[in-house]
């Protein structure tokens, strides 16, 4: 098995981990406020990986905490957060999913209004179309409209800008230190909206806060496969499956919610995940050319 084989299985195995994280976080939500699971599986990854960043050769640098970017970058971490959080507590779990999926359109057409890069017509068109599939599964209006779908999209754009905001932090700062004050502002964004809706602490059964804890550890195993498989394959060939985790979602919404997807919702998933894995490839196609060119410089006189 080559290492591009088993990046894919790596990062299916990531996607698997993060739709079980999801599908538990909706169960806690059942029965827990919202603000109140921000608040503790944000204090639990926040231990937990600032013991790995301050154990591991990264090392505790506060400091960077104060940097603007890495603020703005924090704040949208809690606004996703909250949304994504919002939005699977409202509505169904196979539906945020699917509008998850988006982000790849989100980050290019970002990265092309925001960040100057070049994006041809192949690539505007794809998400356009991409964005055909979103109103697909949102459909603003109807019978199918759900409020949880809106708070999904919210919480996909505050992911791009995040993402996006990541591009231009110094490269000194380490991704634990990131993601360990990224748990640590939603651990802040679920105290404040305890606070303004006016939610009292719940005192946890001893069901949920084993939920609580077998969340923060999916989500910790899918952070680490994922940035193991993208640390030993190549980004083409495992970007493509990081839409396992609709499937998954798919599957443990019907398992667990009895959740019946209509053919609108897996038709507009259907139609994301095409425009997406196509921007993804496209992308690669272009860096490997661009690539391609620059190591061949320019001709030399009497060169064919």
């Amino acid at each position: 098995m080559n290492q591009n084989a088993r990046a894919a299985m790596l990062m299916t195995l990531s996607m698997a981990c993060f739709a079980c994280e999801d599908t538990l976080l909706k169960l806690l939500s059942r029965g827990l406020p919202v603000g109140q699971i921000l608040l503790m599986a944000g204090l639990l990854g926040m231990l937990a990986f600032g013991a790995w960043v301050a154990l591991g050769p990264e090392g505790l640098r506060l400091r960077e905490l104060l940097l603007p970017a890495v603020i703005l970058r924090n704040l949208c971490e809690a606004v996703a957060g909250v949304c994504f959080l919002t939005a699977l507590s409202m509505g169904d779990l196979s539906v945020a999913s699917a509008i998850l999926q988006a982000l790849p359109l989100l980050m290019t057409l970002g990265a092309a209004l925001f960040l100057a890069e070049p994006v041809g017509w192949r690539r505007w068109l794809s998400i356009v179309v991409g964005f055909v599939g979103v109103l697909m599964i949102v459909r603003p209006g109807t019978e199918g409209f759900q409020i949880g779908s809106v708070l999904a999209l919210i919480a996909v754009l505050a992911i791009a800008v995040r993402d996006l905001v990541t591009r231009r932090l110094p490269v000194h700062i380490g991704s634990g230190m990131l993601t360990a004050s990224a748990f640590g502002s939603m651990a802040i964004a679920g105290t404040v909206l305890m606070v303004l809706g006016g939610q009292g602490f719940a005192q946890p059964g001893p069901a949920q806060s084993a939920i609580t804890v077998l969340a923060v550890c999916f989500g910790l195993a899918g952070y680490i496969t994922m940035v193991i498989a993208t640390r030993i394959g190549e980004i083409g060939a495992i970007a493509p499956f990081r839409y396992s985790r609709l499937v998954f979602a798919i599957i443990l919404g019907v398992i667990v919610f009895g959740e019946r997807p209509d053919m609108w919702t897996l038709s507009g998933a259907a139609v994301i995940a095409v425009a997406g894995g196509y921007t993804m490839w496209r992308e690669r196609r272009m860096k490997r050319q661009n690539a391609a060119r620059a190591s061949a410089g320019p001709m030399q006189p009497g060169k064919l």
